[in-house]
């Protein structure tokens, strides 16, 4: 649908600190981004944010909004004009390209499921980041990072496929290598469903699988995908973005110390400015949920602007890339063939 600018409907009421600051990130994307933005709300609370702006976005009205303890599809179903579901369903009538919202994680993968359903060959969609390695300019994409907490074997099987067509045809990796997350490197160990899904990625002529990787080669630069259950992924991913913020104040507190950090920070400042934005969680905004025949983005529930703005960007890289149309080209030809 996109062929000049893509549109991306924003949940403006989803967030720890929305609307205010889902706002002022969509108000930075609709002034730097090629995109139309489309703001999901109540027309009370945000025209008042929007009114002293110069702006062209277009606000679409929501009277409800999900809270973040609520449980997802009880929410759902009693709050039908809820701001995700109304943005969900912009993106199915395609009046949107793309949606992103900072609300419930698990709210906002079931409406995706209920308003746009799963492509074809696809059980569970995964939620999936990128992260940086050891390597200079390399990722690793992580996934699933929280939107299914149980997973059978043959659930991680498609997070794997996922993983390595979107790392192919997106990311530009020739020949992806997959490895899944587990507590060591032989095939026998972990629980009873990484080792089932070792056998099935074994198995699986798709993808190049390299066996089990632990913890600590997770972000060493040997993978191009790791896959693991929502549970464990979305810890390891939380607890990486706590200690890149630890490396972060660490520099800021250390490396002005004494009389050369005084003379030398300066000269650094670009470095460290580099520094900070490979590691600092906000640069990437949100996560990509595959599996789904549209283009949904995730973010952290304690979005500021800045990570709005960063997700609505990643939302709008992966429309004009065709992220979705390679999935379900990929995956429904490997569906096909193997008469699944």
């Amino acid at each position: 649908m996109a062929l000049n600018r893509p549109r991306i409907a924003v949940d403006a009421m989803g967030g720890d600190y929305a609307p205010e600051e889902i706002v002022t990130g969509a108000l930075r994307a609709q002034a730097e981004l090629d995109a139309e933005i489309l703001l999901v709300g109540h027309p009370e609370r945000l025209q008042p944010l929007l009114a002293h702006h110069h702006h062209h976005m277009t606000l679409v009205p929501a009277q409800e909004a999900i809270d973040m303890n609520e449980e997802p599809l009880t929410a759902l179903r009693q709050k039908p004009d809820a701001s995700i579901t109304v943005a969900m369903n912009l993106v199915r009538d395609g009046r949107a390209d793309a949606v992103y919202s900072a609300g419930h994680t698990g709210a906002v993968m079931a409406a995706a499921l209920l308003q746009l359903g799963r492509l074809p060959g696809i059980d569970r969609p995964a939620i999936g980041v990128s992260l940086p390695t050891l390597i200079p300019d390399k990722t690793v994409l992580l996934l699933d990072v929280g939107a299914n907490v149980d997973c059978r074997p043959k659930f991680l099987n498609q997070f794997a496929l996922m993983g390595s067509v979107y790392s192919q045809c997106v990311l530009g990796v020739p020949r992806p290598k997959v490895g899944l997350l587990n507590i060591g490197e032989e095939a026998c160990k972990g629980n009873d469903v990484v080792v089932r899904a070792y056998q099935l990625l074994a198995q699986n002529p798709d993808i190049e699988f390299v066996g089990n990787a632990e913890g600590r080669d997770v972000i060493s630069g040997a993978y191009d995908v790791v896959v693991c259950d929502g549970f464990v992924g979305n810890i390891l991913l939380k607890f990486a973005e706590g200690v890149g913020r630890v490396i972060v104040q660490l520099l800021r507190d250390e490396l002005p110390r004494g009389w050369r950090g005084m003379v030398g920070v300066p000269l650094l400042r670009e470095n460290l400015r580099r520094v900070k934005q490979r590691l600092d969680d906000a640069e990437r905004g949100g996560a990509l949920l595959l599996g789904v025949p549209g283009v949904c983005v995730i973010g952290h529930g304690s979005s500021h602007a800045a990570s709005v703005f960063n997700a609505i960007r990643l939302a709008a890289e992966a429309v004009d890339q065709r992220v979705v149309q390679r999935l379900e080209e990929k995956v429904g030809a490997l569906t096909r063939r193997d008469g699944r």
